[in-house]
């Protein structure tokens, strides 16, 4: 049926499935796996990368096959969607044994486009992964709301402000958008306007995105939401609406 073989040669200790179950509540369910297959039936990952899925995946961690766990690339492809745990009827954290199968391998050899969208993020005020300064970000937003007042009608209150003290939620914004589709802003402030919301978004951390979270980089994950989270309390928002 063209799958993939896999042998076990000789004596492994494993450490990667010990590591997971450390950090796992009552160490996530791992060893109650019933091979059903459902966690494979609605991953969209499934057959990629050598004919890999989620069960294969849990069997060779399960197994200590650390080192084919560890070096298939298959973990990029998966999408931590989470759909795995929600069919499983063990409820079994596979996204977990994924996210540290990628911390497993060495920053410079993972994904370039990943790695490059978590490095523009951290070097940026605004965490954007495309690069886009929050000066630009401010002037689009502006640009757009303008053009939406003058042009359609029933508009001419429409709001989008950015950097508005005491709003009453902080709101990100995918940076896709302002940079390469900036009328796709338009209806979710069409929304907000119609629901009466108080809102801002805001110079610092105004991206949605992290792909430092997808790259596996704790320490870069951390740095991304902390700067958002410090937008939020410098403009004294109440909540934060992340679209992500």
């Amino acid at each position: 049926m063209g799958e993939s073989v896999y042998t076990i040669e000789g004596k492994k200790r494993p450490s990667f499935m010990a590591k997971v179950k450390e950090l796992l509540p009552e160490g996530g369910n791992l060893d109650m796996c019933l091979t059903c297959g459902l966690c494979a039936s609605g991953c969209p990952a499934s057959g990629l990368a050598g004919g890999m899925d989620p069960r294969k995946f849990l069997r060779m961690a399960a197994l200590g096959m650390d080192d084919e766990v560890t070096s298939t690339e298959w973990v990029w492809h998966c999408t931590m969607c989470q759909r795995c745990i929600y069919a499983c009827p063990m409820k079994i954290d596979i996204p977990q044994l994924v996210f540290n199968a990628r911390q497993s391998w060495p920053r410079e050899k993972r994904p370039k486009g990943i790695v490059g969208s978590c490095d523009q993020a951290l070097r940026t005020k605004g965490n954007s992964a495309m690069g886009a300064s929050s000066e630009d970000f401010a002037f689009v937003v502006g640009d757009v709301l303008e053009e939406v007042r003058e042009n359609q009608p029933g508009q001419e209150d429409l709001v989008a402000p950015v950097d508005k003290i005491g709003a009453e939620y902080f709101l990100n914004q995918n940076s896709r958008e302002p940079v390469t589709e900036p009328d796709e802003m338009v209806p979710l402030w069409k929304i907000l306007k119609t629901v009466g919301a108080d809102w801002t978004y805001g110079t610092r951390g105004w991206a949605a995105e992290n792909y430092c979270m997808f790259l596996a980089d704790d320490a870069a994950w951390e740095n991304v939401v902390r700067n958002k989270v410090k937008a939020v309390e410098e403009l004294g928002c109440k909540y934060w609406l992340n679209t992500e």
